[in-house]
């Protein structure tokens, strides 16, 4: 993890604060403790602290192109980038370091804005090209790394890997956006382009912003550059299924381990970081490796403590294994947390979450993870529910389903206490909705109408109509 910075003026005459843009940087310190760097050019600024992972020696940022004319601050890694340098090192780009950041800089040189398509990994990277008078900001495909904007009133736009980046400047806007708020009271976070402040955006996962010096129109309008493609599955077996969900998922894990600082993983006790666990014990084994150092967090209330789960899984690969317990004295870290976090966030794995990161920095720099395993496999229950719902929905025509289930949505009790399969209510309210309204009530932390409950008349109004939903 690393943090980057950035201040650019559309006037190239205009002069960048060399003192701010490092009390801007170093508000992100946290990111990066092994070292800064900046580069300060005509109405432009780039900050950068760099948390050390590949190229020890050679890595520090701003890099450069072999004239200078080109400067990178990257936060991320790019998986492929051995395979990309080798091509560039065909075409005769010269290089100075085996930093995946330096392969960033010759991309662009080479494709320009069609970079991107070429590289595999998490990156959120700020590009100044001094001889095109051109910045190029792209955020990864997935916004594994976050990156964050605003135009400021004096036309500058300021970037930041967290929001208190941009907050140490005094023009950066700090009024509460109310569509957020009414975002963030459906969601339990912040969406992207969204944050929790006015003018204050992410760019969202998949763009990148193209700015240009001299450019009179000083407008921001990120670029889509990749989404999700929608394909029909291939007919194969279940069996080669398989075989192919384990190729690829180790082949995953593989691309993900190339570190030359301690590296290991968090384990739950739940299949997604047992599975990673499991690839990176197999993979470090092939190649003679030591054991993988893994960390858990257990909770003193049995019912929440899946500690014995994670440790057949240590057990079974004969892991590294180190274990902490969160208990109630851990509840004086909301604060931090919300420091850390910089806006609104609801998720009760956040304690535990920075529990794991605490005790994973006493034994390794890099920590793997299973996060976004539910999400890819289906893992939540909703999905199992939701699927059963629709299958009603499509046997009922909308005209009788939804006056019916409307009906007994309203007069069915709401048994909290009972038996699962006595408790219809939100059952027969979904079947109600649309299957996409369905899904989002089931997402919700309020729903409509317990939110409007909150809402005075004045930041109705200031809503303008406007509503998460």
């Amino acid at each position: 993890m690393c943090g980057i910075s950035g201040h650019f003026s559309f006037d190239a005459s205009f002069e960048i604060d060399e003192a701010l843009l490092k009390k801007m940087n170093n508000a992100q310190s946290h990111r990066g403790p092994d070292d800064q760097g900046y580069h300060i050019g005509a109405g432009v600024g780039l900050g950068h602290r760099r948390l050390s992972i590949i190229d020890l020696s050679g890595g520090h940022q701003p890099i450069y192109n072999q004239d200078g004319s080109v400067a990178i601050v990257f936060n991320g890694e790019i998986f492929n980038h051995h395979e990309i340098a080798d091509e560039l090192k065909s075409k005769g780009y010269p290089f100075k370091t085996h930093s995946d950041t330096e392969t960033i800089v010759h991309a662009w040189d080479e494709w320009g804005v069609d970079c991107v398509h070429h590289l595999r990994g998490m990156f959120a990277f700020i590009i100044w090209d001094n001889n095109k008078k051109e910045l190029f900001v792209a955020r990864d495909r997935l916004g594994i790394k976050p990156l964050h904007y605003s135009l400021l009133p004096d036309n500058t736009v300021v970037f930041g890997s967290e929001l208190k980046v941009l907050r140490q400047h005094p023009l950066c806007p700090k009024n509460l956006s109310h569509e957020a708020i009414e975002d963030y009271l459906t969601f339990g976070y912040v969406p992207d382009p969204k944050t929790i402040f006015n003018n204050v955006f992410k760019l969202e996962s998949g763009h990148y912003l193209h700015l240009k010096q001299g450019d009179n129109n000083h407008t921001i309008k990120p670029v889509q550059y990749w989404d999700l493609p929608w394909q029909n599955a291939p007919e194969l077996s279940i069996q080669d299924l398989e075989n192919e969900l384990i190729e690829k998922l180790k082949h995953a894990v593989n691309i993900r381990m190339e570190a030359e600082v301690p590296l290991g993983s968090f384990l739950s006790g739940g299949v997604d970081s047992g599975a990673i666990v499991a690839m990176m014990s197999q993979i470090n084994q092939a190649q003679q490796k030591d054991a993988v150092t893994t960390c858990s967090i257990g909770f003193d209330v049995p019912d929440f403590n899946e500690t014995e789960f994670a440790k057949l899984v240590a057990d079974r690969y004969q892991t590294d294994h180190h274990v902490e317990t969160v208990n109630h004295e851990d509840f004086d870290l909301i604060d931090k947390l919300t420091e850390l976090y910089d806006e609104p966030y609801s998720d009760s794995s956040a304690l535990p979450t920075y529990r794991v990161c605490e005790l994973a920095r006493k034994h390794v720099t890099v920590a793997l993870s299973g996060d976004g395993g539910d999400e890819l496999f289906a893992g939540y229950r909703r999905y199992k529910l939701h699927l059963a719902e629709q299958k009603v929905r499509d046997k009922i025509p909308e005209l009788i389903r939804k006056p019916i289930f409307g009906v007994l949505g309203k007069l069915y009790p709401k048994l909290d206490w009972a038996p699962q399969y006595l408790r219809a209510k939100t059952t027969f309210q979904s079947l109600a909705m649309s299957s996409s309204q369905a899904y989002l009530n089931s997402m919700s932390k309020l729903r409509s109408d317990e939110r409007k409950q909150l809402y005075s008349d004045s930041f109705k109004s200031r809503l303008n109509g406007y509503s998460s939903e």
